[in-house]
C-alpha cells in the first residue's frame, strides 16, 4: 500500500493489534494483511501496538512503518497487558470503521473485509467466532467452551467466543471503551451498558506457527475476578450503595433479630447470654453491616468522582511512530 486506496468501500479502516514477543510472526502477519485490505477501501492505517516487548518485535514493526506509512507503532514502556494495549490502540486509532486481531497469526487477516462488511451493514459490533478452532482440546477449547457459557449467563449477552480478539466496531463504539485487567474479552458486554448491540460470524481460525502461546490455565483466575467486576459494573456500577447497603441491612437486620431474641431469654427468662455462641453472632453481623454500608457510601463518593471525569490513562508510552502530531496532541 504505497499509494493511496481507491477501493469501493469510502470507509478509513483501522485494524488494532496488540504485539508482545512476536517478532517472528510480524512480517508474515503484515502481508497476509495487505492481501487482505489492498485497494478495498479508501484508506487503511494498522496500529501496532508493542507491549514492551523484550525481544526483537519493535525492531522489526520500525522496518516496516519505513517501508509503508500505513504501519503506526505505540511503543509502551513496559508491558500493560492486551486489554490495556487494544484500548491504546482505540485511543489513537482515525477509522470509521476499526478492526482488532492478534498478533500470533492464529485470527486470519482474510476475515477482515467480511467482519468490515458487517459493520458497514449497521452492526456496531461484529464479533468472531472461532467455530472449528485449533487449540488444545482439555487446557483450551473446554476451559473456554465453559467460560464463554458463565460469562453469556452473567452478562445476558449470548455469543459463542467471548475470547476471539477478531472483531470489528464502528469509531463511536470504541471512542467511548474503557479496558483494562482482561476486560478486552468482555466488550460486547460492556458495550452492551451503553445500549450497544453486536453480531456474531464464523472466522477461520489457525495453528500458531512462530512463538508461544501467552495464554495458560493461570489465566482462568485471573479471567473469573475480572467477571466478577464486570457484573458488578454492568448491573451496580451508578448505584454501589444498593448492593453493599443491601448486603448491610440484610446482616444488621439479622443482628437484631438476634439480639431481640437475647433480651428476651435475658430479661424475661432469666437465663445467661454470656457464654452463648448467638450473642457473638449477633455483634458480628451488627458489625458487619454497618461495615458494609459504609463501605457503600464509600463506593458512591468513589463513583461521582469517576462520572465527573477522572480520565487518567492506565499505560504510559515510550514513542509514537508514524503518527501525525495533532494525532498525538489531541488524544488523552
Amino acid at each position: 500500500m504505497n499509494k493511496e486506496n481507491q477501493g469501493s468501500e469510502d470507509i478509513f479502516l483501522s485494524i488494532v493489534i496488540p504485539i508482545y514477543n512476536e517478532q517472528e510472526n510480524i512480517n508474515p502477519l503484515y502481508s497476509e494483511i495487505i492481501a487482505a485490505v489492498e485497494g478495498k477501501y479508501r484508506d487503511v492505517e494498522i496500529i501496532f501496538i508493542d507491549d514492551g516487548s523484550p525481544d526483537g518485535s519493535l525492531q522489526k514493526l520500525k522496518a516496516l512503518n519505513k517501508k509503508d506509512r500505513h504501519v503506526k507503532i505505540i511503543s509502551f514502556r513496559k508491558n500493560f497487558g492486551q486489554s490495556t494495549a487494544i484500548s491504546a490502540g482505540f485511543d489513537y486509532c482515525n477509522g470509521d470503521v476499526v478492526v482488532t486481531l492478534d498478533g500470533d497469526m492464529q485470527n486470519d487477516p482474510a476475515d477482515i473485509p467480511t467482519v468490515v462488511k458487517k459493520v458497514i451493514e449497521g452492526n456496531d459490533i461484529v464479533n468472531g467466532w472461532r467455530k472449528n478452532r485449533k487449540d488444545k482440546f482439555l487446557t483450551r477449547r473446554i476451559p473456554s467452551f465453559l467460560g464463554n457459557k458463565l460469562i453469556s449467563f452473567i452478562t445476558k449477552v449470548k455469543l459463542h467466543d467471548y475470547g476471539c480478539t477478531l472483531r470489528g466496531f464502528k469509531r463511536e463504539v470504541v471512542k467511548n471503551l474503557t479496558l483494562y485487567g482482561e476486560m478486552h474479552r468482555y466488550i460486547p458486554a460492556i458495550a452492551s451498558k451503553m445500549g450497544i448491540t453486536s453480531v456474531e460470524i464464523p472466522v477461520n481460525h489457525r495453528e500458531r506457527k512462530f512463538g508461544r502461546s501467552k495464554y495458560g490455565l493461570g489465566r482462568t483466575f485471573r479471567v473469573v475476578l475480572d467477571l466478577i467486576s464486570l457484573k458488578f459494573l454492568l448491573s451496580f456500577s451508578h448505584r454501589p450503595l444498593q448492593i453493599f447497603g443491601g448486603l448491610g441491612i440484610i446482616m444488621m437486620l439479622c443482628g437484631f433479630i438476634t439480639g431481640a431474641y437475647l433480651t428476651y431469654i435475658k430479661y424475661f427468662k432469666g437465663e445467661a447470654i454470656a457464654d452463648r455462641p448467638l450473642l457473638f453472632f449477633t455483634v458480628l453481623t451488627l458489625f458487619l453491616g454497618f461495615q458494609l454500608i459504609t463501605l457503600g457510601l464509600i463506593a458512591e463518593m468513589l463513583t461521582r468522582i469517576y462520572h465527573e471525569g477522572l480520565n487518567k490513562n492506565v499505560y504510559t508510552i515510550r514513542e509514537f511512530i508514524g503518527f501525525a502530531d495533532e494525532d498525538i496532541n489531541d488524544r488523552p
